[in-house]
Order: C-alpha cells, then structure tokens, then sequence
C-alpha cells in the first residue's frame, strides 16, 4: 500500500443540536473573537450575543474578493482577536479562513496568495479558527485553503498552508434546514462532484475511498430528495455527503471540473456550486470515454451508482444527470456568463490549474473544449 497521509481539522462535531455547543467550545480559544456571517446577519446574533462584548461581526455578502478580503482584514487587526469563526456558506467559511491566517501575519495577502502573488509561506501560524457551515456543499470547513477573487484579473486563487485547517469545525444539518432551493441544487451538486472527483482522482487513498464511495449515491438520492420536498433526513445526508467531500478532497485533490470551475468562477463571478453542477455530466462523460484500467473500472463504478438514483443506465448516467439538473432549474454555462469565444482562454488556463493534478486522466484540448459546449 502506497504510503499517505490525513489532513482533517483538531475536532469535527456532526449532528443536529450540536452548533448549540459552539460557544463553550469557542470561549476558551480567548475572549476576543471575529464573527464572519452570510448576507443575513440575523442568523448569526445568536452566537454573536453567546460569546460576548468581545466580538466583532463580519459580514461576507458573496464569493470573497482581495479587496474584500482586505478590508476585513483591516477591521479584523484593529479587534485584536484570539480567534475567528466562520459561520455561513462556503464563501464565509473562505474569508474567514484567511482572516485567521493573515490577521497575525506582518504582510499582505498578496505575499502568500497563489499564481497571482508571491506564494509564500505563512510566517506566524494562524489563529485559532472555528467553522460552522449552513450549507450543504463546499466542505471548507475542513480543508486548508480559502479562496479569494480578484475580478480585475478574472482569476480566483488559493491562500493555502496547512496550519489552516479549522481548530474545531461543527457540522449541524438543522443550519442549513430551509436552504433555498436553487442554493441547495448548486451545493448540493458540488458537494456531490466533490465525493466523485477524489474516488477517481489519481491521488486517491484508502482513506479518501471509505469517506468517498458510499457518500456518491447517499447524496445524488438525498438531492433528488431535498428537490422534491424539504425533508430533515435528506439534509442530515447531505450535510455529512459535504463533510466527506471535504475531507475526501483535502487529501485526495479534485480534478477537472474544479480545474475548469475555478477559471470560470474568476471570470465570470458566477456561483462555483452551480458551474461545478453544469461541469459534472460532461466532464464525466470525457474522462470515461478517455480512461482506461482501474480508473475506468471506477469512474463506470461511478456512472452505475448515479444511474440507480436516476433510473438510467449506466452508460447514459452523465446525460441523464445533466438533464435531472437542467429540469431542476440549473443553468448552463452560456447564462452563468461564458461566452463561446473565451472556450480557448479558459481552456488554457483550466490546463494549468492544481485541480487537474487529481483528474484520471490529462483530457486534450479539444475535450476540455467539448465539455464547455456541452456544459
């Protein structure tokens, strides 16, 4: 067995009830705090009020960006904090994240942020940093990067070490009870391609496998579920199908949807669950009509357990599961802002991305491009 290694968060706390225990955990990490929130900073004054005078809210309204990322972080160091907490979707869980990375450090983002900047290693470790999703699909709550928008330059990129992954990370389903339901297709999808794209990676262990395998067909069923009707059980599903996702991916990469997803979110400001659900079906169906061997023999495991929750075969599972989506109310790529003749463009920078590192097998131009179209 080839040797590995695990990435996962001090403590993970799973189940309904348990965001209840977030303050007594939180408070002795410190008595002074940063809260990052969603849009609706009433879903957040329950913990704010929890923990005291000392803590300073935040509000995250979308996908971070430098800027956004740099003001919050003068807010942040002038608080003087012992911890930050993340509690919201995936966005909030990315800006706080780097706030607990680079609130000790004695520079700026751009010293340590991938590609666009310098790359450099962290210089203080972060501080203690606590992450309670409400909604089913990132699973940033236990990896080791944030990701960070810079529109100007039509580009997202990492800030990554990883001293980032959380202290302490609390999975309650019942935060994420109520979820719209277009929010709940798109992470729903993204949490999905994130159990799929680490069982096929080329970098996958037996560990990423056990999370992985049986969460694929647990969270297609829960989605079809949860688009039908609101159903706490569905939601306890696809809560623990994203924290597998998240575990499964932090130590296992992802692969070409991400690769893709990540130019496409840079240039077009579009939500990643929603391109990463566009992506699936199609980038499926290129990377099982390229593959041979064991990863063949998984990514047609794959295909036969979408085509159980779907009611298709096998062989159809990739367009069968694009059609499911599209009938739900997702949109292709052409209405999420690509446009025909940044195909070549994307494509070259997707070729680039450290997600491809994961992908089973290195998909030509000409294929990447064939899935743009049909995504």
């Amino acid at each position: 067995m080839t040797p590995f290694g695990i990435t996962a968060p001090g403590r993970i706390l799973f189940g309904r009830g348990e965001a209840a225990k977030a303050p007594a955990l939180i408070r002795p990490f410190g008595p002074r705090g940063v809260v990052v929130h969603g849009a609706n900073p009433a879903r957040a004054a329950w913990l704010v009020e929890a923990l005291g005078p000392g803590t300073l809210a935040l509000p995250c309204t979308g996908e971070p960006t430098l800027a956004d990322l740099e003001t919050a972080l003068a807010a942040a160091r002038a608080h003087r904090p012992d911890w930050v907490v993340s509690l919201g979707g995936g966005a909030a869980l990315d800006l706080g994240k780097a706030l607990a990375a680079l609130i000790p450090a004695a520079d700026g983002p751009m010293e340590h942020l991938e590609v666009v900047g310098k790359g450099l290693p962290l210089k203080a470790d972060p501080l203690p940093f606590i992450a309670l999703p409400t909604t089913a699909g990132t699973g940033a709550e236990v990896t080791k990067n944030a990701v960070i928008g810079l529109p100007e330059l039509g580009r997202k990129v990492s800030l990554r070490d990883d001293r980032m992954v959380a202290r302490l990370a609390i999975v309650d389903p019942a935060l994420t009870d109520g979820c719209p339901k277009a929010v709940t297709l798109a992470s729903g999808l993204d949490a999905v391609t994130q159990v799929i794209e680490p069982y096929v990676s080329v970098k996958a262990t037996p560990y990423t496998d056990a999370l992985a395998r049986p969460a694929i067909g647990m969270g297609m069923q829960a989605l079809i579920r949860l688009m039908q009707d609101e159903e706490a059980e569905a939601r306890d599903r696809m809560a623990w199908v994203s924290l597998c996702g998240g575990l499964a991916l932090a130590n296992a990469g992802l692969g070409a949807v991400h690769g893709l997803a990540g130019v496409i979110g840079g240039l077009t400001g579009a939500a990643h669950g929603a391109i990463c659900g566009a992506l699936l079906g199609p980038v499926l169906q290129a990377n099982r009509a390229a593959a041979t061997g064991t990863l063949r023999a998984r990514l047609d495991e794959v295909c036969g357990v979408l085509s159980d929750a779907l009611g298709s075969t096998a062989a159809e599972a990739p367009a069968a599961l694009q059609a499911w989506a599209w009938a739900e109310g997702l949109v292709g790529l052409a209405a999420l802002g690509v446009r025909e003749e940044q195909h070549a463009g994307i494509v070259a920078a997707a070729q680039g991305a450290s997600s491809m590192k994961g992908n089973p097998v290195v998909l030509p131009e000409r294929s990447l491009r064939e899935v743009l179209e049909q995504a």
